[in-house]
């Protein structure tokens, strides 16, 4: 067993005053910048190291602090990102699907609530095996906790978070608010009546952030969903029908606007991709759902025995090792009992039917202990940043599409959002359960109370919930969420709330390209054969099919800005490498290094997000984008962005390896 930071029989303060406090604050910023950063781009990031490094920093100034106090900030300060998570994925398909006009405030609240709160007591008995006999990984969790072990560095290291947050913010304010130039540099063309081709890559730091966070073995796999989906799939449809047919029939539906000569490569390829290319990916995630419930068989039974082992135990919590306390089982079942009475009102509110609200609330139950399971074990294996929690909502939803189209019947109009609303629950209890797992992983290390950080992680949901119904309702006045429009230009893409529309509209209406959705869920088990492949080979190189379904439907334009943030992840790496070196600290500067690139990366998606709900305040206050506006079209167009844009890529690359040219001159 690996020993803790802490000793078990040593007692620190944990939860404290300030502590509870600065949580609950870092998580309602937290959640906001993340429920920016996922409507705009379709993935959130793990708040855990950032939350960590300032919360450091704040309790510095207080005369006590220690390691244990740090934790608890960080544990429920991480929440408020994965109920943003699991909040945008789902949420906004109500409004875009006009089953909802605005988010109402105590409704949106309370789901929320209900599902984080859920994912919560979902991962308590799953904490013994995962993470104390299973052993995995947990990446963030090891991470957060090498970073409060070097809680000394906290008031220094803190400066490159700022610095990150300043070059996020200036930038989005500059594109986004004065609108000096574009924010997408695109280019493309078409190849007579048979093809095209094209490149676009969204000109947002905080993209090329996930990039480098997430790294480039999976940086090349979302890259290459957007390769398959732009320069593989959307050329063969061309070929097959012909781009003057396509584009008839997409003026003819509305997909398309204006005359038809004028209509661009670019325009095009949005449309195909939008009514069918992007479905593949929804096969994909299907498919890759599927695949983790088969591997966490074993794990989720475990669970399930240890959790009822323990729930019938009558040993006293006291002669248990203050680091291996967890919240006692019969207080887990006992609050699982009570969370599925505010749902279930939910449920019947909506739906006004007391047998399908009935089924409905068991059904979210077992699916949410299923796939929060899932999102435990993924976040043990990959991280929580690349947990598959849309892949996971979407093989809800569509299950859920199917059980309620056989009770109800085709013509059901509330069964698409009653299968939307079950998604949203279980999207927050794995969104959650992942972080959860992270958070333990962590405390696991540092010789943290299970108990006290589960606490803390209702804390954090509670804190996260107050807040995001609030930050939605503004960003939906104030930019909109779905395809741009006329009156909403800079709408919010919302990636994964538009497919789960479209999958449970799809489902009912009986518009569902269903070709697609099988083409994605074949090109899905071919990934995970080639996934086998490598493993079999011992290959580093991994190819976990959820990350190649995240870049099938994504827009292009943020696949290559994320892979751009993979190559600067590998630069960095390539010369760490070459500077290796027999002097004893180079391990450690190594991964100084590191965290100070993950820092600023943190940092520049903090900035770019909080200025992006910044701005939708006077949007939403006058109606219109283009109130601060200098120019009404930028005069050079995406180019100034573009050299920016490097620049800040330069920058990252250039202070993460002067760290290790500074450790060889000592």
């Amino acid at each position: 067993m690996e020993k803790p930071y802490i000793d078990a029989n040593t007692n620190l303060k944990e939860i404290t005053v300030k502590a509870v406090l600065l949580g609950a604050v870092l998580s309602m910023v937290l959640a906001g910048a993340n429920a920016y950063l996922g409507l705009f781009a379709g993935m959130t990031v793990s708040a855990s190291i950032p939350a960590a490094v300032i919360s450091m920093a704040v309790l510095k100034m207080f005369k006590e602090s220690n390691i244990l106090e740090n934790n608890i900030v960080q544990t429920s300060a991480s929440a408020g990102e994965s109920v943003a998570a699991g909040v945008i994925f789902t949420f906004p398909a109500l409004v875009l699907m006009g089953y909802w006009e605005s988010f109402d405030y105590l409704e949106t609240m309370l789901i929320a609530l209900c599902g984080g709160v859920l994912g919560v007591f979902f991962t308590i008995p799953l904490r013994s095996a995962l993470i104390v006999r299973q052993k995995l990984m947990f990446p963030e969790g090891v991470a957060t906790s090498e970073v409060l072990k070097s809680g000394e560095e906290g008031g220094s290291a803190i400066k490159f978070l700022i610095a990150g947050s300043l070059a996020g913010a200036a930038v989005k304010f500059c594109e986004a608010g004065i609108k000096v130039w574009s924010g997408i540099f695109e280019k493309g063309a078409m190849l007579g009546n048979k093809g095209l081709l094209y490149f676009g890559m969204n000109l947002s730091p905080a993209l090329i952030a996930v990039g480098y966070i997430v790294g480039l073995n999976i940086a090349i796999l979302i890259f290459a969903g957007g390769v398959i989906s732009w320069w593989i799939g959307i050329p063969i449809i061309i070929g097959l029908e012909g781009a003057d047919n396509l584009i008839a029939q997409y003026m003819a539906s509305g997909h398309l606007s204006g005359p038809a000569e004028l209509v661009t490569a670019p325009e095009l390829g949005s449309a195909i991709w939008t009514t069918k290319i992007r479905f593949l990916g929804v096969g994909s995630m299907v498919v890759g759902g599927l695949w983790a419930l088969i591997n966490l068989r074993s794990a989720i039974s475990m669970a399930v025995t240890e959790g009822i082992k323990a729930f019938k135990s009558k040993v006293d919590n006291s002669e248990i090792p203050r680091t291996e306390r967890d919240t006692p089982m019969k207080w887990v079942i006992i609050g699982v009992g009570v969370m599925i009475v505010p749902i279930f009102i939910i449920y019947l509110r909506e739906i006004e039917m007391v047998h399908i609200s009935a089924i409905m609330a068991i059904f979210m139950v077992i699916a949410g202990f299923l796939f929060a399971s899932v999102a435990g074990y993924m976040a043990g294996l990959v991280g929580s940043s690349n947990n598959p929690i849309s892949g996971v909502t979407i093989a809800t939803i569509l299950t859920s599409s199917l059980v309620l189209l056989a009770l109800l019947g085709s013509g059901a109009e509330k069964g698409p959002a009653a299968a939307i609303l079950i998604g949203s629950v279980v999207a927050c209890a794995a969104a959650i359960a992942g972080d959860n797992m992270q958070d333990l992983k962590a405390g696991h290390l540092l010789g943290a109370t299970p108990r006290k950080q589960q606490i803390m992680q209702m804390v954090g949901v509670v804190a996260a919930a107050a807040v995001l119904p609030l930050v939605l309702e503004l960003l939906n006045t104030a930019y909109g969420f779905g395809p741009s429009t006329i009156e909403k230009p800079d709408s919010l893409a919302a990636p994964q709330a538009t497919l789960m529309q479209s999958v449970a509209e799809g489902v009912f209406g009986g518009g569902l390209p269903w070709d697609m959705v099988f083409a994605g869920m074949i090109l899905g088990v071919i990934i995970i054969a080639a996934d086998k492949f490598q493993e079999s080979k011992g290959s580093n190189f991994r190819i976990p099919v959820l990350a190649v379904a995240v870049g099938l439907y994504l827009p292009f334009e943020l696949d290559s800005a994320i892979m751009l943030g993979g190559i600067i992840s590998w630069f960095i790496s390539i010369y760490q490498n070459k500077r290796k070196s027999e002097k004893t600290d180079f391990a450690a500067a190594v991964q100084t290094s590191n965290r100070t690139g993950l820092l600023i990366a943190s940092g520049l998606i903090t900035g770019e997000a909080l200025v992006g709900i910044f701005l939708a305040i006077p949007v939403a206050i006058y109606g219109s984008s283009d109130v601060m506006a200098l120019f009404e079209d930028p005069p050079f167009g995406s180019l100034p962005g573009l050299i920016v844009v490097l620049g800040i890529c330069y920058w990252v690359y250039k202070t993460s390896v002067n760290i290790l040219t500074k450790n060889d001159r000592k």
